[in-house]
């Protein structure tokens, strides 16, 4: 499950349970009404109630990722789990975007709101 909010030029997301490709293709509308509406968006990405991912969902990161490669300005990653900082460490490889990631969601709005 995803709960997705914008404001201005800023997209959160935040997962819950089991990510599947049905959240990832409403996330991915909404990052694109996003820069529809304001260019390059910053993206605040909260992942410490994910669960798990379906394999479709990271081979759909990776594709929108390098399709949109300079459609964000900054991405916060929140995320506790080891194998979602490295995933989010990847990433960094497919998008142009300043990537950065917390434990906190405090210290990851702080940071976009700069």
């Amino acid at each position: 499950m995803i709960n997705i909010s914008i404001s201005g030029n800023t997209v959160r997301a935040a997962v819950m349970g089991e990510f599947t490709l049905a959240d990832y293709r409403e996330f991915e509308q909404t990052i694109l009404y996003g820069v529809k509406l304001e260019g390059r968006v910053n993206l605040l990405l909260d992942l410490r109630d994910m669960l798990k991912f379906t394999v479709d969902v990271a081979w759909e990161e990776i594709s929108f990722g390098r399709a949109h490669a300079a459609d964000f300005a900054r991405v916060a990653v929140v995320a506790q789990s080891q194998w979602m900082i490295w995933s989010a460490w990847v990433t960094r490889l497919f998008v142009e975007a300043q990537i950065q990631v917390f434990e906190d969601l405090e210290g990851a709005e702080n940071w976009l709101a700069e």
